[in-house]
């Protein structure tokens, strides 16, 4: 098969899904296997373009030129490939996981909430084969759109408002940060699209550099980057495996993925260091990753604490880029996946906690590990890997950053890495020693009471992951190299 129609492909089978569920709302068992197939025939059309292309890079293929330098394109390079690889592999495992949380805690509009799903995998595929800012740019939007009704979805007080924050701070922030950045990007170069080493070498100097950076990260509201991180608490308040897949990969990694796109391939790496105009970038960064672990230490709400882990984890990502080296860019592009795996592993934990027993505070998780002991130690391992602990895929990728962090002089930046991970252990651990070592209340069985199967066993198989992407790790920095070398 041909790169450019496997591209194509990965975009279209999950819309193939989305017209599936929306035709077959009662036939609940012929809808969820269709979609199944669909999430199988989207990981292998990428893992074609996986043999095609390899670490390497095509060039450009326009469907459609809009303005001069300008046009609805696609390529592969290697961060938007393993970024691919993710999203469709976990899609797999997360489709499992939702049609056993979906039926096992008796949620309604299942139809709805599957189309919308596959819906916002198709904008990741676009997202992650964009060849310029404008086509990422529009899958971006995309992806806003068709998750805001996953946000949604309970239809409580609670859920609208969660949601209505959703929609407003990302359109909020893309329409009047964003696309100024886009526009003026292409004021001054004439092109958006994503190029080795940069675009802007000779098309800008002085205060321009660092405000126009300051557009796009603040533009990037997906990033999470703080002041405008609210919304990603907010829509916890979404079922489980939107919080798992989408919010622990999707959603969020799009976001970084974009600041990283942006920090590479528009900006430049060597750009970025010869001006200085990510030194602010990085000491706001810095300033999220501790903030949000400190706020997530005070949450008693599960979710809401690996939201704000999130928020945190995710400016590991950013501070890769605005260290301005290719060890942090790197570092940043291999926690996408390090992450990944760590904290969708962390979000079906807390959804299978739900579904057996309707507990969704780290209060009243006494005692839940001896009944339910695949689901905690497979939070705990994952706990592990966003710690940053050998011998779990996390560990390789802060030690990338902590390195780039030394080519660029910025000693005070590991010890910023440092103390996020003391605090990752204060506000993850305990909730593994809660449930295996705490004695919990007469409503905890004494014996075996697991989840049902679709809701304990992709956590599992994700936390065998992290210790998998530990191994590989070797493999997945050689595969990246290309985008900075």
């Amino acid at each position: 098969m041909e790169t450019f129609t496997a591209i194509i492909l990965s975009m279209v089978i999950p819309l193939v899904a989305m017209f599936a569920s929306m035709a077959l709302p009662k036939q609940d068992n012929l809808r969820d296997g269709i979609t199944f197939v669909c999430a199988v025939a989207t990981f292998a059309v990428v893992l074609v373009i996986l043999s095609n292309v390899g670490g390497g890079s095509t060039a450009a293929v326009e469907l459609i030129e809009v303005l001069p330098g300008v046009s609805l394109a696609f390529n592969v390079e290697p961060l938007g490939l393993m970024f691919a690889l993710i999203a469709s592999g976990l899609w797999i495992l997360t489709h499992i996981y939702g049609v056993g949380y979906m039926r096992g805690n008796n949620e309604k509009n299942h139809a709805r909430f599957f189309a919308c799903f596959s819906a916002a995998i198709s904008g990741v595929m676009g997202i992650a084969f964009s060849a310029n800012m404008f086509t990422l740019f529009l899958f971006y939007e995309f992806l806003t759109v068709s998750t805001y009704p996953l946000v949604a979805h309970k239809g409580t007080p609670e859920a609208v408002s969660g949601a209505r924050t959703y929609l407003s701070i990302l359109m909020g922030t893309s329409i009047a940060l964003l696309l100024t950045a886009v526009i003026w990007t292409y004021a001054l170069t004439g092109t958006l699209d994503f190029t080795k080493g940069g675009i802007m070498q000779g098309k800008a100097s002085g205060w321009i550099v660092p405000v126009l950076l300051g557009l796009y990260a603040f533009g990037i509201g997906k990033a999470a980057l703080m002041p405008f991180h609210r919304w990603l608490p907010a829509a916890m308040v979404a079922p489980t495996p939107v919080s798992a897949l989408l919010h622990a990969v999707a959603v969020v990694k799009a976001g970084v993925f974009t600041m990283l796109k942006v920090g590479v391939y528009i900006f430049g790496i060597d750009f970025l260091a010869e001006t200085g105009a990510s030194e602010w970038l990085m000491w706001l960064a810095a300033y999220s990753i501790i903030a949000a672990s400190v706020v997530a230490m005070c949450q008693d709400n599960l979710k809401k604490r690996l939201a704000y882990s999130t928020v945190s984890q995710l400016s590991y990502i950013t501070l890769g880029v605005a260290l301005a080296t290719d060890m942090g860019a790197l570092g940043g592009g291999m926690h996408i996946a390090m992450h990944a795996m760590g904290k969708i592993t962390l979000f079906m934990c807390a959804g299978s906690i739900y579904v057996a027993y309707h507990r969704t505070e780290v209060s009243q998780l006494s005692g839940l590990g001896r009944a339910m002991p695949i689901t905690f130690a497979a939070f705990c391992i994952g706990a592990i890997s966003i710690i940053g602990l050998p011998p779990m895929g996390g560990s390789w990728s802060k030690f990338l950053l902590m390195v780039g962090a030394v080519d660029a002089g910025q000693q005070l930046m590991i010890v910023v890495l440092m103390a996020s991970s003391l605090l990752n252990v204060a506000y993850l651990m305990p909730i593994v020693a809660k449930g295996f070592f705490m004695a919990g209340d007469d409503k905890v069985p004494t014996g075996f009471a697991e989840a049902p199967l679709f809701c304990w066993l992709p956590p599992a198989i994700t936390a065998f992951g992290c210790l998998v992407l530990f191994v590989f790790a070797g493999e997945i920095q050689t595969f990246l190299a290309g985008m900075v070398n």
